[in-house]
């Protein structure tokens, strides 16, 4: 399978942070940011020590993440793990604050 089922329900949203929530709030530091479609949690990706896109996708099994620092042009399906081409279509990043390593 090489096409998302879930494109449909990629919503415009509204990030719900600078950087990555969880992170911001223990301290922590992350890699990049990754930007849930369907509410705007702003998350940090599988590279950073506390993966919490991936923790946010299990939680809540929204299914699309947008790459988010800056805006990458892609998405990716947590459930049906595939890409998504998402030119055009980036979310406006405010400036996210960099905590990185």
């Amino acid at each position: 399978m090489d096409e998302c089922r879930h494109t449909k329900d990629i919503k415009k949203v509204t990030p719900s942070a600078l950087g990555c929530e969880e992170c911001l709030k223990s301290g922590s530091w992350w890699v990049h940011l990754r930007l849930c479609r369907t509410c705007g949690h702003v998350g940090c990706c599988d590279d950073s020590p506390n993966r919490h896109a991936t923790k946010h996708f299990h939680a809540t099994q929204h299914p699309v993440i947008e790459g988010y620092d800056p805006p990458e042009g892609w998405g990716w399906c947590f459930v049906d793990e595939v890409f998504i081409d998402l030119e055009g279509d980036t979310t406006p990043q405010s400036g996210p604050i960099p905590k990185f390593v």
